[in-house]
């Protein structure tokens, strides 16, 4: 346990702790209300027999490849991409870093706990409400780009094997590289020129990267739980690797939660809130949530890929008109995302409430 100090408004613990403890049972501030539990959700009837689209990147110029990204984008907020170009050596070598790192003494792992400033380093919860109830997971939260928020102090240092700064930059470099690719296909799928999502996140060197690395422990209780509440990705896209042999993550859709089969070397993209707003809901960020296992911990590296903070952002205007008017106020990624560091994983409460602002101040 870490004391209340660095800005959290009560002792951290890890969950990872609590897990090797072998309580029985979970303590009480993780138990979700009933109609935010797994098995509620079963209960409910509500099934989808179709899972996410599934992508093929190999031809990235192809404008049947912008078509199948950009539908996936509009019709569900997520896909599986496949032969993406990044090499699967580099997936299994960065899961396999961050596994030695979780399989670390706790006392080794304490040396890099973060605080709700910026959330960099080793975690256990978003959002800084005092009594909140609490997901079932652990994390490590990596700025990479801008240059000026890349941190060295703040990345886990190993030896010996593998070295997870080097590794983790390479597979940082290449994910990104990957998003640059998908924004080009996003752009020219919906009928723009191929740089102009980009432009909007102010180029590719404007762009921020961060990398945050879920750990899921196992759990007694999977059924009154969540690693990860329901939320949608406040920034501009993300790209999940998911764990290889545990399925966790699950889609909403149509009212139900779909859960996700990871396709072998396959990355999860996700669009996110600051896309939606980009794009003025064409394509739409999609509220997603961990599930945990009894039997199984997970572990996922999720890179998000997100626009130049300072950046007023607001629909592009070629995708607005009369009879689609702008959705949204303009506002900056820095203002956006203290809603999440305050409040935690909150649906799609915020994008809908700027809709909401937007809307009604065109009423006025």
């Amino acid at each position: 346990m870490e004391g209340a100090g660095a800005g959290w408004p009560e002792p951290v613990v890890r969950v990872q702790s609590l897990s090797e403890s072998g309580a029985a049972t979970i303590p009480e501030r993780y138990v979700k209300p009933e109609a935010e539990r797994p098995a509620a959700a079963a209960a409910g009837g509500a099934t989808a027999a179709e899972g996410i689209p599934v992508v093929d990147l190999s031809s990235p110029g192809d404008p049947a490849t912008a078509r199948a990204v950009s539908e996936a984008c509009r019709e569900w907020g997520f896909f599986q991409a496949v032969n993406h170009g990044v090499p699967p050596e580099l997936l299994r070598r960065a899961r396999g870093v961050w596994r030695g790192f979780f399989r670390q003494p706790m006392e080794v792992k304490q040396r890099y706990a973060n605080s709700p400033a910026t959330y960099e380093g080793y975690g256990s919860r978003l959002g800084v409400e005092k009594g909140a109830v609490l997901d079932w997971g652990d994390y490590y939260f990596l700025h990479v780009r801008p240059p000026h928020l890349f941190d060295p102090d703040n990345w886990p240092h190993l030896p010996p094997g593998p070295d997870l700064r080097e590794t983790t930059e390479e597979y940082s470099r290449e994910v990104a590289a990957l998003c640059g690719r998908l924004m080009t296909a996003m752009s020219v799928g919906l009928g723009a020129g191929p740089s102009r999502l980009q432009e909007a996140f102010g180029g590719a060197e404007g762009a921020g990267v961060c990398v945050r690395v879920n750990y899921y422990p196992r759990c007694p209780q999977p059924e009154l739980t969540l690693g990860l509440s329901s939320h949608s990705d406040p920034g501009g896209m993300t790209v999940l690797l998911a764990d290889d042999r545990v399925r966790g993550l699950q889609v909403r859709r149509r009212g139900a939660w779909v859960t996700v089969d990871p396709v072998p070397d396959a990355f999860i993209v996700n669009v996110g809130d600051q896309i939606q707003v980009l794009t003025n809901a064409t394509y739409r960020s999609v509220e997603h949530r961990v599930m945990v296992n009894a039997a199984e911990e997970r572990l996922s590296v999720a890179l998000f890929y997100n626009p130049r903070s300072d950046l007023p952002l607001a629909p592009l205007p070629e995708l607005v008109s009369p009879e689609r008017p702008s959705l949204y106020s303009p506002m900056t990624f820095d203002e956006y995302r203290l809603f999440i560091r305050r409040k935690g994983p909150r649906g799609k409460t915020q994008v809908d409430s700027l809709k909401a602002t937007a809307v009604g101040g065109a009423a006025t």
